[in-house]
């Protein structure tokens, strides 16, 4: 099974990996031969960590970006080859895991590797659906203020712009606040590991505090509400705490995003709901 199973890993790769390309790739036309292989030859060489997918994606967008140049629209075509390499990445290193954990099962590869092909498949027609639905129901989708903002597309065209214009794209100060800001959180963090457990709760976590930065408000005002909820069911039964916390965090939050759907289908039908409820920050 080790011989076959190798087998199907790479043809899972080509596979896989091809048919997110079509999908993806189709309406990019102004990318080229070229830049399409670059980021094949990429996202098929580094496919066996999820999690890593931004990363390379990221390193799509410096070296595509730098290689197309602002007069061939690079900020497009990185951008673009950026889904091409995280599709690849992603799809190809989820069936990698998949043969990993078949092998541990004793279970076949042809078949992990045939579902995996439909749920591919089953993706690229699902995926452009949902956004339709999200983009006909919010008029203002992605935009800053918007209901749904999208700050991982403001930074992700933000690092287009400086892989093809270069550090001159960013504004004025900028490399010296961040330069700033990072010394403060080495410094912070520094602080936290001299100090006794006495007083390191007192101390803010820099990353927590980049966080709502990052996201919006709305993450600061959740955290806040879940962290009383989780003090106050601490001061009653710290046992329960202890062994349904984290189970009932985490239901907390994929309860949020199940509601997404749902409630973008509701806004596309015009129903408002009959209390508004909102935090003036």
């Amino acid at each position: 099974m080790t011989v076959g199973g190798h087998a199907e890993v790479g043809g899972g790769r080509a596979m896989v990996g091809d048919g997110k390309l079509s999908a993806d790739g189709g309406s990019c036309q102004p990318m080229g031969e070229v830049f399409i292989a670059i980021a094949m030859i990429l996202g098929d060489g580094n496919n066996f960590f999820k999690s890593l997918a931004s990363t390379y994606g990221k390193l799509a967008i410096f070296v595509i970006g730098a290689s197309a140049g602002a007069s061939h629209g690079g900020i497009l075509i990185s951008l673009a080859a950026c889904g091409v390499m995280m599709n690849i990445v992603s799809t190809t290193s989820d069936l990698t895991q998949d043969f990993k954990m078949g092998y541990l099962t004793l279970a076949s590869p042809w078949s992990m590797f045939v579902s995996q092909v439909i749920g591919t498949a089953m993706g690229c027609v699902i995926s452009p659906c949902i956004f339709w639905l999200f983009y006909k129901a919010f008029k203002d989708l992605g935009l800053p203020g918007s209901e749904y903002l999208a700050p991982h597309g403001i930074v992700y065209r933000s690092m287009a712009e400086l892989g093809v214009e270069g550090f001159t794209s960013l504004p004025e100060h900028y490399l010296t606040l961040c330069c700033g800001f990072l010394a403060v959180a080495m410094i912070i963090n520094g602080f936290k590991d001299l100090v006794g457990k006495k007083w390191v709760h007192f101390i803010p976590l820099p990353m927590a505090m980049a966080i709502p930065f990052y996201i919006g408000p709305y993450f600061a005002i959740d955290m806040c509400v879940g962290s009383l909820i989780l003090f106050i069911w601490e001061k009653t039964d710290k046992a329960k705490v202890d062994a349904f916390g984290p189970a009932v965090a985490s239901g907390l939050i994929c309860g949020d995003g199940i509601w997404t759907l749902p409630s973008s289908i509701l806004a596309l039908a015009g129903v408002n709901p009959p209390i508004c409820m909102k935090f003036l920050l």
